[in-house]
């Protein structure tokens, strides 16, 4: 029997440790690999953060690097999230997965675990889950339908261009891992096919500072979800695309389609070597600037309101505007050897045997707390504000799962 059993030993997993060992609460995290191995695991060689270095806040552990408005290489962030693990020592039992978590008559939890010994099984009092939200890689069902001569691999396996034949590539998605996969493979000198989504994009730099920072002094990573135009609704959004690769610039579609990119709208059949898209493509590069341009002009007024002393910038005007929007592509024809889906993941917490579920599967909480008494989340996506899912966040996050833990509020709470 343990006082508290963390699920998932990554940045989210980690910061509710820190703050339970500065409390003196008894607890372990169970890891079914190795503590924060996703970010070696299932990033690209040339993945940077997207967030300026400074956001890194973690419990007890701020970024004190050269470069804090730079963007830290993956391999960067795992060392320092492998000095995080040092700087306290966690109590991680690693290569330990649950495979079932129910609750206890009279209350608490049983966990079923898979160790390196074995099955095992362990009680706890509270339950903290820590996997985040991102589990179960999507691909469309007519992705089986598609040439097997043409590699197909998810986002999550792409490391680099080497990987993949010789020949074009197309990228399937455009939030922040898509659009920079399509980056990644243009620098490469691969042509490029990419097919849009709804994703938007945000300027990486704004009158003489980076948009995030921006942001931050706006207080927008502090807001509550539920204070947000359409409240909850928030938590479906997809993220901005934008980059951290060479210190940090936008990404411009249109920009990539005059150095020779192919851009598509949505696709939405696929067929042999044949593919069919939506006649999307204006619509979301119209949709995507938009929301570029509205920030800026966001930020404008701030700046203003302030008194801020900082120079002005001209509007964007878009270097390209494609003739038509193209609605079939030869995947033969055009020499793609390749496809990588980057459509987004699905939550999986079918080894979770407890009622707290909405009918898409996703958790229903209030800040991480969930209506049954001892079961919490952390690390979730807009779990709280918009930086609940980045390293800014979470530590604020942690810290309240972490309060509720040890009494100071276990009942849930009306959100802030």
């Amino acid at each position: 029997m343990i006082r508290v059993a963390i699920v998932g030993a990554g940045q989210a997993g980690l910061s509710v440790s820190h703050h339970l060992t500065r409390l003196g609460v008894e607890h372990v995290l169970l890891e079914a690999a190795t503590p924060a191995h996703e970010w070696a695991d299932s990033r690209w060689d040339n993945f940077t953060l997207v967030t300026p270095n400074w956001h890194c806040r973690l419990p007890g552990h701020v970024y004190e690097g050269p470069d804090p408005d730079g963007f830290m290489t993956r391999d960067e962030v795992v060392a320092w999230l492998d000095d995080y693990v040092r700087s306290f020592d966690p109590p991680v039992r690693t290569h330990t997965r649950v495979v079932e978590a129910r609750e206890r008559d009279g209350g608490g939890f049983v966990l079923d675990l898979e160790t390196p010994d074995g099955p095992d099984t362990l009680e706890a009092d509270d339950v903290v889950v820590a996997t985040g939200g991102y589990h179960r890689p999507i691909e469309p069902a007519f992705a089986r339908a598609i040439d097997p001569s043409v590699t197909q691999l998810h986002s999550q396996q792409y490391r680099n261009a080497d990987q993949l034949p010789e020949g074009g590539v197309l990228v399937v998605g455009t939030g922040q891992s898509g659009a920079q996969i399509a980056e990644d493979l243009h620098l490469e000198g691969r042509q490029v096919h990419l097919a849009l989504g709804d994703a938007p994009r945000v300027a990486r730099f704004h009158r003489g500072r980076d948009c995030m920072t921006w942001l931050a002094d706006m207080g927008l990573y502090d807001t509550a979800v539920a204070q947000y135009p359409g409240g909850l609704a928030a938590r479906e959004k997809t993220n901005h695309y934008v980059t951290g690769r060479d210190g940090g610039r936008d990404i411009d579609l249109r920009a990539f389609a005059l150095d020779g990119m192919r851009l598509y709208g949505k696709l939405t059949d696929a067929q042999g070597t044949d593919l069919t898209f939506a006649p999307t493509l204006t619509r979301s590069l119209d949709a995507a600037d938009a929301v570029y341009t509205s920030i800026r002009r966001d930020i404008d007024r701030f700046i203003e309101r302030e008194g801020i002393d900082a120079p002005p910038e001209p509007d964007y005007v878009p270097p390209w505007a494609p003739d038509a929007d193209p609605t079939s592509l030869d995947l033969a024809a055009e020499g793609i050897t390749s496809v990588v889906w980057a459509i987004g993941y699905r939550p999986d917490y079918r080894w979770l045997r407890v009622g707290v579920f909405d009918g898409t599967g996703r958790p229903t909480h209030t800040r991480g707390v969930t209506a049954v008494p001892g079961l919490f989340f952390v690390g979730l996506p807009w779990m709280h504000t918009w930086g609940s899912g980045r390293f800014l966040g979470v530590a604020a996050d942690a810290e309240h799962v972490a309060q509720c833990i040890v009494g100071a509020q276990r009942s849930v709470p009306a959100e802030a």
